[in-house]
């Protein structure tokens, strides 16, 4: 039996012997990373049973990490805090980090999410990836991918979390543009890669910073002394630790990437969209969450940057007519609400947190939905060419439109206890910010309803609007079962976490919580004004996209449209914007100091061996071989000696 380090608060440690679950908490990442190495070093001799092996360790993971929670539900509350020791990574002079792990709430949820529907993922690609010749490299990129977030959620510190940061980067990289035969899928891929490296950087100064503040990256040696460090340096970190959650979670203005990363396999989609990297930047600044505390117009940075992501994403999906894409803005705007309750404090944690577990269940139920009906209409993704598939299609239906009531904020499902929470929570931040956050969260619930209706009035009900070649038909069930049980959590893990303050009370030793609880109960809930308002929008919402879609026919060819419209097709000139403001800048820029290195530096070399080479030349001409010639010199040459000597005497 190990020892691992227990924490008597968030951050303060105290030795001693734990039982085995606890001590191994690096079986967590090693089942998935062990599939990864077997399935992409084993080469062929895997294709047969790869994936299989796959899919059977990151359940492993999973149910290693329900074991991890009932051993840390039964300690204490405020001992819920657990340091693993496993290795130390490198040393150099006074500097030592090691790779240790933190199991604590916050920890925990996170692995529970991503090895849970991680796995449920796994088994639906199973269905999916069936024939693929190369479905073992995907299963191993899969496997590296769930493995990259283990370890950047369960690190103790901020240089190992870095390491998963980036292992998440090279696996999406890999997964987005797995068909790589196809031009646009590996220009997504580029330009994910590219476009993370930005906000990457973001937090790779950060990194450098605490350790030359506080001599440290120890999560405990950092946010334990962060308002010791001053508001310069806090604000400075905020912002430098917002920019990398920028890049990883899709939000403004690193947020480009994200529809275009629908070109990978749909099972990719649902991995990043709801298990692993778009969370990534949430539980970041949840993590870093005495930072932002200690400077506030970082952590007003934060929600402001939520809250406008949250509408653009919701802007952008009323207009895309592909289905990825649309869910895709989808994401974009939720994980905008998670951005804007984080950036509340402690008053939003929680919220933040729950939302992001709910998400992850009916975003990646939709998504699964979404690729049920790609498997059923011959790889189609324009809705416009979908309609009336709820009878050829009853379980996708059914299991989508759950997912579907959930993510609008239907009373009692999933999605309404964990965006109430959200919306109460801006309201109660007071001021006139948390008025004017707390109406931002209001009209993305409107936006929500609108097009996330549209998805389904386009997809499964209306005229057939088939192409002559489609022959839709339910999936097999490797694929829909995984899309009932993420429908089973759309329903009802929302209550289970919110009601009764049970989630919020779980992670409050290691997040955090308000001074004043603002339990949200059932009355309450059913009854402010802020949950009245949501309601009313919600419904408002899905009527208008019933005016609009459900009572006149669908046309195939999508209209013009008005200038929104147009904007929001084009993401609201995200690419255009990155184009004129650093692309072109840049290319400018390069071709100027191409221009410079060829004509100045090169010049300023080539010159001097020019000089070299042509006096060389000249000098050569002197050199005539004939022994007359040099004897005449010798007497001329010395001559001239003889005369400057008589002269002298």
């Amino acid at each position: 039996m190990s020892d691992v380090t227990l924490a008597a608060g968030p951050h303060t440690v105290t030795t001693e012997a734990t039982g085995a679950v606890l001590s191994n908490a690096w079986l967590l990442i090693a089942f998935p990373l062990a599939g990864a190495a077997v399935l992409l070093l084993g080469g062929r001799r895997t294709d047969g049973w790869g994936h299989w092996l796959g899919t059977a360790l990151p359940l492993a993971s999973f149910g290693w990490a329900v074991l991890a929670l009932l051993r840390l539900l039964e300690a204490d509350p405020v001992q819920r805090s657990r340091e693993v020791p496993v290795y130390e990574w490198f040393s150099a002079g006074d500097v030592t980090v090691r790779a240790n792990l933190l199991i604590d709430p916050l920890s925990i949820s996170f692995a529970l999410l991503i090895t849970g529907v991680g796995s449920l993922i796994h088994i639906y690609s199973v269905g999916y990836m069936a024939h693929d010749a190369n479905r073992r490299r995907f299963f191993g990129y899969l496997n590296l991918f769930v493995a990259a977030m283990l370890v950047l959620v369960l690190a103790d510190n901020f240089a190992l979390l870095f390491l998963g940061w980036e292992g998440v980067g090279l696996a999406s990289y890999l997964l987005i543009g797995f068909w790589q035969q196809r031009p646009a899928a590996a220009v997504a891929a580029k330009k994910a890669f590219l476009i993370n490296r930005v906000g990457d950087l973001g937090l790779l100064i950060a990194i450098m910073l605490m350790f030359g503040v506080f001599g440290t990256v120890a999560f405990g040696g950092v946010l334990d002394n962060a308002g010791e460090a001053g508001p310069v340096v806090t604000t400075a970190l905020g912002l430098l630790l917002l920019l990398g959650a920028c890049g990883k979670s899709a939000q403004l203005p690193l947020q480009a990437w994200l529809l275009d990363a629908m070109e990978g396999p749909t099972p990719v989609s649902a991995l990043i969209h709801a298990a692993t990297m778009v969370t990534a930047g949430v539980y970041l600044i949840v993590r870093a969450g005495p930072i932002f505390e200690a400077a506030p117009a970082a952590q007003t940075t934060t929600a402001v940057v939520g809250a406008a992501t949250l509408l653009a994403g919701a802007v952008i999906g009323c207009a895309k007519d592909d289905i990825k894409k649309a869910l895709a803005g989808s994401t974009m705007s939720q994980i905008g609400y998670m951005t804007l309750a984080a950036g509340l404090g402690p008053v939003g944690y929680a919220a933040a947190i729950a939302h992001l577990l709910t998400h992850g269940f009916f975003k990646a139920g939709l998504f699964l939905g979404a690729g049920s009906v790609m498997h059923g209409m011959n790889d189609e993704v324009d809705m416009r060419r979908f309609g009336g598939l709820r009878t050829a299609m009853p379980i996708t239906f059914a299991t989508f439109g759950l997912g579907y009531l959930a993510i609008i904020g239907f009373p009692f499902l999933s999605g309404w206890w964990t965006k109430e929470g959200i919306i109460e929570a801006a309201f109660t931040s007071g001021g006139l910010s948390g008025q004017l956050l707390g109406t931002a969260a209001l009209v993305g619930a409107g936006l929500t309803a609108f097009y996330m209706t549209r998805v389904m009035i386009l997809t499964f009900f209306g005229t057939r609007r088939w192409d002559d070649g489609a022959h839709p038909h339910e999936s097999p069930a490797s694929m829909t079962a995984p899309m009932v049980v993420l429908a089973l959590g759309s329903v009802f893990l929302g209550g289970l976490l919110v009601f009764g303050y049970r989630f919020a009370a779980f992670l409050e030793p290691a997040v955090g919580g308000p001074e004043e609880h603002h339990a949200f109960s059932l009355a309450t809930m059913l009854t402010s004004v802020p949950s009245l308002a949501a309601l009313a929008l919600m419904v408002g919402g899905a009527a208008v996209a019933w005016f609009m879609y459900g009572r006149a026919p669908v046309a195939r060819v999508a209209p013009a449209g008005n200038p929104v419209t147009v904007a929001a097709r084009n993401e609201l000139y995200g690419n255009a914007i990155n184009e004129g403001l650093f692309m072109r800048p840049g290319n400018t820029l390069t071709r100027a100091m191409v221009a410079i290195d060829t004509t100045v530096v090169d010049g300023m070399v080539t010159g001097v061996g020019t000089t070299v080479r042509e006096g060389s030349q000249g000098l050569r001409t002197v050199q005539t071989g004939f022994a007359r010639t040099y004897a005449l010199t010798m007497l001329f040459g010395a001559a001239i000696v003889v005369a400057t000597l008589a002269v002298r005497i």
